[in-house]
């Protein structure tokens, strides 16, 4: 069993230019509306005409748009959260189809590791007392958990039937792809305080990247604080 403590890390697949770039398609969209371009659209204006169309409230024609990002070492509860976010497409590991006994070319029932991730903030060797009068710690578990898939495995399991036991803490990957309107909703629900700590840091983090890369989308998204366990939570404000 491997523990994974790190929050997941986030790979943008879109490149950054192609990001800047779609901010002019946003311009062009929007001012067909009114039939009001008068002049020639530039990075500066795009940027002017994003900063005053959010201001106004019209996140529509944010929708001409799109942007790619690949979650790696997350955990499956992360994906799950994630996935309830409609306007999407998705792309994810498979249970069925992931044969967590073959870390290489051929099947190794004896040797595979499981990965799972665990809280930062808590001890996942603490011992607690369970109903029978076991103690164990969440590592303890969480290995055991990796002795009952080794089990079903070696009894004949195809992939597929095992994976009924595996937990919501196994390691996961999944790519996303979404408009930037899409994008803005899911940082407002998943980087607010009231969201798991592992979602949390993750799109935190990830807010920070691409508010360095395309500021004028993401500006009324600003940090609000730290919860009890040190991590990050942010909120959107009125836009000046």
């Amino acid at each position: 069993m491997k523990i994974l403590k790190d929050a997941g890390s986030f790979v943008i697949l879109t490149p950054e230019e192609n990001l800047k770039s779609q901010l002019l398609t946003i311009e062009r969209a929007g001012r067909t509306c009114y039939q009001s371009v008068a002049q020639e659209i530039t990075q500066e204006t795009a940027e002017k005409f994003v900063k005053m169309i959010l201001k106004l409230g019209h996140e529509s024609v944010m929708e001409h748009s799109l942007m790619i990002v690949q979650f790696n070492d997350c955990s499956r509860g992360l994906t799950h959260e994630l996935v309830r976010h409609r306007i999407m497409g998705i792309s994810q590991e498979s249970t069925r189809y992931v044969d967590y006994a073959k870390p290489s070319a051929e099947v190794d029932l004896e040797k595979f590791e499981l990965k799972c991730v665990v809280p930062a903030h808590k001890n996942e060797n603490e011992k607690v007392k369970l109903a029978d009068g076991r103690e164990m710690s969440m590592a303890e578990m969480l290995q055991e958990t990796e002795e009952f898939y080794r089990g079903l495995r070696k009894a004949g399991w195809l992939p597929q039937d095992a994976r009924q036991i595996l937990p919501t803490a196994i390691k996961s990957q999944i790519v996303v792809s979404a408009n930037l309107r899409e994008w803005r909703h899911i940082f407002k629900m998943r980087t607010a305080r009231p969201a798991h700590w592992e979602i949390r840091e993750v799109m935190g983090k990830l807010l920070e990247k691409v508010k360095m890369i395309i500021p004028v989308v993401f500006e009324d998204f600003v940090e609000a604080g730290k919860d009890e366990n040190g991590l990050k939570y942010f909120e959107k404000i009125s836009r000046s």
